[in-house]
């Protein structure tokens, strides 16, 4: 998410290219199958800030500052010509680090590494009962953010929901055909529901951005929008037919999952 802007090492192979190593990942490479299952348990897919944590209340201020930062000393221009770049490349390309890759060769690894690299533990905000929350959710739970993999790690740790996810997708293995394709991309989505091998239907992604939940709903995907009560404007505006359920919080999420089934 600036990475949104407010901003494995195994390989798998999915139809039409290869992603990048997950992180964390042993699997073998070899092609998925993505057969439909008889009896489809969901497989959820969860992002990561303002859905499982609330990143707007302190992390992503010291994020946009420190990509803010980092702009301006790699590009040498002003201040206010850094912000402007920071969001003009979210809003263009769905995260700053494209816009920097594409017009200004940043190395994307360096970039991530000197943006996150604070205490990131000490400004967490999150609700309690998540980890109750995902042991009464059926089905295969994964992580898919646009954040980096250390920064990802880290907050799983502190929200105790690492053991309760079976992989996690972070930016970094956000690739195809070696170009980073991170959220909303339609190609990288697709790619990931080879690789977790989702019949029809069988997918649910989490989120609060609605460009995201749009592209997947595209391809079949179902879905949550989270708005966060207390957040400003986080239910203004009308839910829009791509979106499956609106809800408050992700612990809402066993209640509604009967109405999610037939979303």
């Amino acid at each position: 998410m600036t990475w949104r802007a407010r901003n494995g090492r195994a390989r798998g192979r999915a139809a039409g290219g290869v992603l990048a190593p997950v992180p964390g990942d042993d699997r073998t490479g070899a092609a998925p199958d993505v057969t439909p299952r008889r009896r489809q348990s969901p497989v959820w897919f969860f992002d990561l800030d303002d859905t499982l944590h609330d990143a707007s209340h302190a992390i992503f201020s010291v994020l946009n500052r420190r990509m803010t930062d980092y702009v301006q000393q790699h590009l040498a221009v002003d201040e206010g010509e850094a912000d402007r770049l920071r969001q003009t490349y979210w809003r263009r390309y769905g995260a700053t680090l494209l816009g920097l890759m594409r017009h200004h060769e940043v190395d994307p690894h360096h970039f991530l590494r000197q943006t996150h690299d604070f205490d990131i533990a000490a400004l967490l905000r999150a609700e309690r009962g998540l980890t109750q929350l995902f042991r009464r959710l059926p089905g295969r739970k994964v992580l898919l953010t646009n954040a980096p993999d250390a920064y990802a790690a880290t907050v799983l740790r502190a929200l105790s929901l690492d053991r309760h996810l079976a992989r996690r997708y972070t930016i970094e293995s956000m690739q195809v055909h070696g170009s980073f394709r991170p959220k909303p991309s339609t190609l990288m989505l697709r790619h990931m529901l080879a690789r977790e091998r989702c019949g029809r239907g069988q997918a649910v992604l989490v989120e609060d951005s609605r460009a995201n939940l749009k592209a997947a709903r595209s391809l079949g995907f179902r879905t949550v929008l989270i708005t966060a009560r207390g957040r400003a404007g986080g239910a203004a505006r009308a839910r829009g037919a791509y979106v499956g359920l609106q809800l408050g919080s992700v612990r809402e999420l066993p209640r509604a999952f009967a109405r999610l089934r037939s979303a």
